[in-house]
């Protein structure tokens, strides 16, 4: 709990008021958070995560993710939706409507095979903002939910300690994707890359027009703590950016 206090504290110091990060685990113990039950249909449960940056604990399970590309990377199921990369790309006249997010079902094929399938490791998927984890709560990922200003500090903080100039990528994918997925491999990483993401069209609707996503794993999060004192954050550089922010979130 130590990097958490840590943390907490230097948020307020360089962030002010700015919406704390939440975090993701998995546990196949019953986990202290609420169940984000059983939609009566189709939901992006992106829009769910608005109650966790809200304080809310929550926890999923297979059936409370109705969306196919949801489950899968969540790692519930490995199977897409029939017709996938018809349906990512120009769809079938007729007969389904396409996303057009790609120019053609070929390159959605191609990017599929470089995108494996994985297993969830335990029954649930847990979100805590990071302010409400407990001593039993092992987070895996932490997610900043963002606007620019704070997404370049944050950012430019994930780069700190880094020699490659790519320590933080930008992967097409589903948002779901590029905040548990992408970031959930890097756990394996001896040197894990921070993820930028909520580009995906289809979430963005579950998120203010100005926010974006940076997902990093808990070791470089840790990282990333205990560097904050030393870096950038502590220059009038960044005082200016942070009088902005504070000007904003009055």
């Amino acid at each position: 709990m130590k990097i958490i206090d840590d943390f907490l504290r230097n948020w307020t110091k360089y962030f002010g008021k700015a919406q704390l990060p939440i975090a993701f685990y998995y546990s196949d113990e019953l986990p202290q958070a609420d169940y984000a039950g059983a939609p009566p249909r189709w939901r992006c449960f992106i829009c769910d995560l608005g109650k966790v940056r809200r304080g809310m604990s929550l926890y999923f399970d297979v059936n409370s993710i109705t969306c196919t590309g949801g489950k899968r990377y969540t790692g519930f199921r490995h199977t897409l939706r029939a017709n996938f990369e018809y349906f990512l790309s120009c769809g079938i006249k007729g007969e389904l409507e396409g996303e057009r997010y790609k120019k053609s079902p070929e390159i959605v094929k191609e990017i599929m095979k470089g995108q494996p399938p994985f297993e969830a490791p335990a029954r649930y998927i847990v979100f805590k903002r990071l302010d409400k984890l407990g001593d039993n709560d092992k987070p895996s990922v932490v997610i900043f939910f963002a606007e620019p200003d704070i997404l370049s500090g944050v950012f430019t903080l994930a780069n700190f300690d880094e020699t490659d100039r790519n320590a933080v990528m930008a992967p097409f994918g589903a948002g779901c994707s590029s905040i548990i997925y992408y970031p959930y491999f890097e756990l394996a990483k001896k040197e894990p890359k921070a993820v930028l993401g909520m580009f995906d069209i289809s979430a963005r609707p579950c998120v203010t027009p100005a926010i974006l996503t940076l997902a990093v794993t808990w070791p470089k999060f840790e990282r990333m703590v205990n560097n904050m004192p030393e870096s950038f954050l502590t220059t009038d550089s960044w005082k200016k950016v942070k009088t902005r922010i504070a000007k904003k979130n009055k």
